[in-house]
């Protein structure tokens, strides 16, 4: 133990850095695992399953932990830590401007940032001369956890939370929009689209081209969580 202090002291003089620090590796290890097990399960099991998404699955498990390595490095300091979030944020706005990403694809992202945050800066300091560790224990920081996970697993679940899908609809009979044939309408839509119709909400109006646009919900597990669902352009090919 002398030999690995007086190396740490001769090349922290020298170049600024440590040969190793078992108390802080140790911990950094822990702490990333348990951040890599939650935000891959949260990923992997409650996102992917409706989405099928697999670039985001890779984006939200890749960027987690980037931000839990980069502010677990940054020792608290809050200016550094300022930086690196802002950097996130820049790369964030960049990048995701150039496609319309779903508010449900937002929350997760958010949602693990946070969870990579919180891991990242739940540490504990000893302090010699009041003799007593301040910080989070192992304990809490698997507890918070297990709220994240707890939290995707409620609100995706469909007991909970309705599991119905939305989709617009550029529709050509403005005749069946009448209130009183909104039966009549729902069974030309699901002649036409092949789904089972929940209920439709009627939108703009254009008489001119006799067409109109409609909202459509239905129950297709197929369509869960599709990014292009609700989109109301349709996109040049």
């Amino acid at each position: 133990m002398g030999t690995l202090n007086d190396i740490n002291y001769q090349l922290g003089n020298l170049i600024g850095l440590t040969l190793f620090d078992a108390q802080h590796f140790i911990s950094l290890v822990m702490r990333f695992v348990i951040n890599l097990a939650v935000v891959t399960i949260i990923a992997r099991r409650f996102y992917y399953p409706r989405s099928r998404r697999r670039d985001y699955m890779f984006i939200f498990i890749l960027m987690s932990c980037s931000i839990f390595l980069l502010v677990s490095l940054m020792e608290g300091d809050g200016m550094n830590l300022g930086a690196a979030m802002g950097l996130f944020a820049i790369f964030g706005i960049m990048r995701f401007r150039t496609e319309a990403v779903p508010i449900r694809e937002m929350t997760y992202l958010f949602m693990l940032i946070a969870v990579s945050v919180v891991n990242a800066l739940s540490r504990a300091e000893y302090h010699p001369k009041a003799d007593y560790w301040d910080g989070f224990g192992l304990v809490t920081i698997v507890f918070v956890n297990i709220i994240f996970v707890g939290m995707a697993w409620i609100f995706e679940s469909s007991r909970l939370v309705s599991s119905s899908c939305s989709k617009y609809i550029k529709y050509d009979n403005v005749a069946l929009i009448a209130p009183d044939k909104r039966k009549e309408l729902i069974a030309d839509l699901e002649k036409r689209t092949g789904l089972k119709i929940q209920r439709v909400e009627v939108g703009l109006v254009d008489f001119l081209k006799d067409a109109c646009l409609i909202r459509i919900y239905y129950d297709e597990l197929a369509d869960r969580g599709s990014s292009i669902e609700e989109m109301t352009k349709m996109p040049r090919i």
